[in-house]
């Protein structure tokens, strides 16, 4: 039973939709309205507050859930439904899949990097380039959930995903630490085929017309590359979300929550980010746990892996492997 279809909470879809615009707006419209150079400090404060207000809306849609299923025949009608009990599993749903939405967003970070790097996207502009593409990520993570929730109700599709989980985390885990280049990227080279692109970077300019022929700069390059790199990335974690709830309500407000945040990280992190060189190896293990739950650990425990281990295993994972990035990095510069 999905306790928040679509059809009954589409004015919740909505007003959620609204307020993400309106951050958005208020975001690039006044605090980046001119390019600069996201500090460590500014940088830090805006993460703090994007994972605070991800944490007040959790409790409120805890107690907005615990009101809900109190007062309403959907759920007052059905026998040993509990509100309270329910209300809580809801809400820790939400925070188990923003956690592991914003563990996963660590290998995005690390794409960040690498691209803005290869196109010399200088650091005043690197803001405007993710502002438009965790919009785009946005559109795109929308459309994959609604998708989803349609096809994850089928179990061979939810025993096919769960396996590529597994298949992405082993892979990502045998990896390595280094960071690949581009220069011989399949898209890179697609898309300097497709578009005529001017060599130098023209202020915040995504197009630029030069005796009458548009071109296209190294950051609207760097732009379309990453919105095809996240889409990449939304068919590990979009799937790693729906195996933690069934809800698409709690598995689109989690992910779209992790996602605004992502840019104030990538600025926090950008400059310390070759001292977690193996976090890769949490992330990976995260992919491989939340696999099994789908093809093995949800039908032992009779459909539904306890979210309160679920959310303590990610949580000891990712926090085992910063742990040992801060040691070896440590080491690394006594030798």
């Amino acid at each position: 039973m999905i306790l928040f279809p679509m059809h009954d909470y589409w004015w919740f879809y909505l007003g959620f939709l609204v307020f993400v615009l309106a951050v958005l707006a208020l975001d690039l419209g006044v605090f980046h309205k001119k390019a600069h150079e996201v500090s460590f400090k500014e940088a830090s404060i805006w993460t703090t507050i994007w994972i605070s207000t991800a944490l007040v809306f959790n409790y409120l849609f805890y107690l907005y859930a615990q009101f809900r299923f109190s007062t309403h025949e959907r759920y007052t009608s059905i026998i040993g439904f509990n509100p309270e009990i329910q209300a809580k599993a809801s809400a820790l749903e939400f925070l188990t899949g923003f956690v592991v939405e914003k563990c996963l967003a660590i290998d995005n970070i690390f794409i960040f990097a690498v691209v803005f790097a290869y196109f010399g996207i200088p650091k005043k502009y690197q803001h405007r380039i993710l502002f438009w593409g965790i919009l785009g990520a946005l559109i795109f993570r929308g459309i994959f959930i609604a998708m989803g929730s349609v096809l994850m109700q089928y179990h061979w599709v939810v025993i096919f995903f769960g396996a590529l989980l597994i298949i992405t985390g082993f892979k990502m885990f045998f990896a390595g630490t280094e960071l690949q280049s581009l220069e011989n990227n399949f898209i890179i080279r697609q898309l300097k085929k497709v578009f005529r692109v001017h060599p130098q970077i023209e202020g915040q300019h995504f197009f630029i017309k030069k005796e009458g022929l548009l071109y296209v700069t190294p950051l609207f390059l760097a732009l379309i590359f990453l919105e095809l790199s996240d889409i990449i990335f939304a068919v590990d974690s979009i799937p790693a979300i729906f195996a933690l709830t069934k809800e698409p309500l709690i598995v689109f407000t989690s992910n779209i929550f992790a996602i605004l945040g992502l840019r104030s990280m990538y600025f926090m992190l950008a400059g310390v980010m070759d001292r977690f060189g193996y976090i890769k190896y949490g992330l990976a293990a995260v992919l491989i746990f939340v696999g099994l739950k789908m093809v093995w650990l949800n039908g032992v425990y009779d459909g539904k892996f306890p979210i309160t281990w679920s959310l303590a295993i990610i949580g000891i994972l990712i926090s085992s492997s910063i742990l040992a990035s801060i040691i070896i990095d440590r080491r690394k510069q006594v030798n």
